[in-house]
């Protein structure tokens, strides 16, 4: 055996076989979300240098401006993506942040729905907005 192999620690891993098998880890729901929020990063990312390139561009303009603007089937849907990207987003991190840090479970589901309600809501009140602007003006 080298020195090498003697000094380094080893760690070792308990998971049932199941688990092996499932990819599960300690808290029992795999990488789901995990993924979930590099996807919705990602999307972001285009979303939000196309919305701020928008909101320079119609910086100034009149109301009646940025309503023919949202008209466009393009622009009303990559608004309406980048809502429900974002609110998606922010609700799957605040549960993240609530698990890992509210440790009593009459508080921690309470939080959760509210969490929830409170993303959908402001998501909904966003879909709206955009939806009536676009079509109305």
């Amino acid at each position: 055996m080298t020195d090498t192999a003697k000094s380094a620690p080893q760690l070792r891993v308990m998971r049932s076989q199941l688990g092996r098998v499932r990819g599960l880890g300690a808290a029992g729901h795999g990488a789901g979300t995990w993924w979930a929020e590099r996807v919705t990063s990602v999307a972001l990312v285009p979303l939000t240098l196309w919305f701020v390139y928008a909101a320079f561009h119609l910086a100034g303009r009149p109301r009646i401006a940025a309503a023919h603007w949202i008209a466009s089937p393009v622009n009303a849907t990559l608004m309406l993506a980048l809502v429900l990207v974002t609110f998606h987003h922010m609700r799957m991190g605040l549960q993240v942040v609530i698990e890992d840090y509210i440790h009593h479970e009459r508080t921690r589901l309470p939080l959760v729905l509210l969490n929830t309600a409170v993303a959908a809501l402001l998501g909904l009140a966003c879909v709206i907005a955009v939806l009536k602007l676009a079509f109305t003006g």
